[in-house]
């Protein structure tokens, strides 16, 4: 399956195009480079506004109906009955990444019981699991300074493993559609 687009999509400063498995006119949805659970996506606008009173009423209507219609394309792939939906509104809340994002997390049931229970959820997303930027930065290439040591079994996935979860989801997206 193609890339959605012959545009190049960034986030922040990085290429995302084969993560993108939807696209909108002002929005688009791609997969997590290290997600949290399995089906954790993100949901940015285009243009790279740093901060949720940035965007304009178009993009303001266009992200989180986008929201909505990922949320529940991830609820039902991922078999999920709840969904966290996060936005970390600049650097003093989290924001790792200088680019609007809006996490989607499908939930289930006692997921997260052996982390202390469903909010351990938001320490999560705080964290350095959490971290977009600092994956994203190590995945493409550029050492940081102080390389911080990860020892969680969770690793930073391939370019490979979101392009073909992206053109899953993608292909899904088209389906629900239907």
């Amino acid at each position: 399956m193609p890339p959605l687009t012959n545009s190049t999509i960034h986030f922040g400063s990085f290429v995302v195009t084969s993560q993108v498995f939807y696209k909108t006119a002002y929005s688009y949805a791609l997969v997590n480079i290290r997600p949290l659970l399995p089906g954790h996506v993100l949901v940015s606008p285009l243009r790279a506004a740093k901060r949720l009173s940035d965007l304009n009423h178009a993009e303001v209507t266009d992200l989180f109906m986008t929201v909505q219609e990922v949320g529940r394309m991830v609820e039902r792939v991922y078999g999920a009955s709840s969904l966290n939906i996060a936005i970390q509104d600049g650097p003093a809340a989290g924001q790792s990444v200088p680019h609007l994002h809006t996490h989607i997390i499908p939930r289930q049931n006692a997921d997260l019981d052996e982390h202390g229970g469903g909010d351990a959820i938001y320490g999560m997303l705080e964290g350095d699991d959490g971290d977009v930027g600092k994956h994203l930065w190590e995945r493409s290439n550029r050492r940081p300074k102080f390389p911080a040591v990860d020892d969680s079994s969770r690793k930073p996935r391939t370019e490979e493993e979101m392009a073909e979860e992206a053109q899953r989801l993608a292909r899904e997206m088209t389906r629900q559609r239907l």
